[in-house]
């Protein structure tokens, strides 16, 4: 599809595509940009991984709330989708396929990265949404195709989290495991809107193990 973010830039780092054994996609939140997501990059220290981060237009990739109808987040949306894919599509041109592939996103790119991993079902190689959940209202059908076979995923959030609420974060706890993910959830009691030491941790521990392909 031809839509805002179609145009953006991918911003890149760690191993290059040729050389790399695994890849991982981050997905930025709303008003930041792919070169301060990929930043986290350098929290994961992993010389054989490929980092791949694209780039909202206006920072952006949907104007209003993950819960607002669907409708009214288009065509940001669907071009937001479309640009993750476009950057797992990237890694798998260069030889990295989808169960060597990870998503990582923080607020609303980790909302992106859900809906994607849910609306793509497959086996990847890891999803870790912070601060984040699956788009749409809460009455949207959860009627997604296919298996996930056993793909990791890690939740966390705050339990009082002013964007993301925390039934939403258990609806995709649900959901993703009913499509054969292997999901972790945490909440955390009082957290703002961020991202903290064990939320890294355990996405280190993620890519740590994609990167040694002990990824099932």
């Amino acid at each position: 599809m031809s839509g805002p973010h179609q145009d953006q830039p991918l911003v890149t780092a760690g191993a290059a595509l040729d050389d790399a054994d695994a890849a991982v996609v981050m997905v930025h939140g709303r008003g930041a940009t792919a070169q301060s997501i990929i930043a986290m990059a350098e929290e994961f220290d992993q010389q054989q991984v490929a980092y791949l981060a694209p780039q909202a237009a206006s920072n952006t990739w949907y104007p209003n709330s993950f819960l607002q109808p669907i409708e009214s987040n288009e065509p940001g949306l669907s071009s937001g989708l479309q640009a993750v894919g476009d950057a797992i599509q990237t890694a798998a041109d260069a030889g990295i396929p989808t169960d060597r592939t990870m998503l990582v996103g923080f607020s609303q790119g980790a909302c992106l990265a859900t809906e994607y991993l849910a609306r793509n079902a497959t086996r990847y190689g890891g999803l870790a949404a912070l601060s984040g959940g699956l788009i749409g209202p809460d009455d949207t059908p959860r009627d997604y195709d296919g298996s996930l076979e056993g793909t990791p995923v890690f939740l966390g959030c705050s339990d009082v989290d002013p964007h993301i609420p925390a039934e939403r974060v258990h609806e995709t706890e649900a959901v993703l495991g009913g499509m054969d993910a292997d999901v972790t959830k945490r909440l955390y009691e009082g957290m703002g809107h961020g991202v903290n030491a064990d939320e890294l941790d355990s996405v280190r521990r993620m890519v740590a193990a994609l990167a040694d392909g002990d990824d099932d």
